[in-house]
């Protein structure tokens, strides 16, 4: 790598990486869009408070470049907020818990916008898929 590059900074809604972790959670709320504000506002139920507290015990006593262990949770309109970053969050999508590494690009989103809840459709050419009513494929 070049040591004339200089590593690039994360910026959310103006205000750098380590401010954004030393700031308090009323303020931290304040730069958050609509949604965020009125749903921190109305004040967090017993569930996220309690996801949170997982999330810090799974972080304690961990070296600087170690993972910490995946925390499961059902919990797809949780916010993301700064203390989350660098846990591993297993997120339910119905069927199964997808893992996801939170990183700073995600904050102020929801946990479920990273654990898609159907598969994909996949289109190719008429008469492979499962149904008879697919159209008609003359034999050659």
């Amino acid at each position: 790598m070049n040591e004339n590059k200089k590593l690039k900074k994360f910026y959310y809604r103006g205000i750098e990486w380590e401010n954004l972790i030393k700031l308090p959670s009323k303020q931290l709320v304040k730069i958050f869009n609509a949604r965020g504000r009125r749903k921190f506002s109305r004040g967090l139920q017993q569930k996220p408070i309690s996801f949170i507290r997982k999330l810090r015990k799974a972080k304690k006593g961990l070296s600087y470049n170690e993972k910490p262990p995946v925390v499961s949770t059902h919990l797809r309109n949780m916010i993301i907020v700064p203390e989350m970053m660098g846990s591993l969050v297993a997120v339910y999508n119905g069927k199964s818990f997808n893992q996801v590494e939170i990183k700073p690009q995600m904050l102020g989103r929801y946990l479920g916008e990273f654990s898609i809840t159907y598969k994909p459709v996949k289109h190719g050419r008429p008469g492979i898929g499962g149904s008879n009513a697919s159209k008609f494929v003359p034999l050659k």
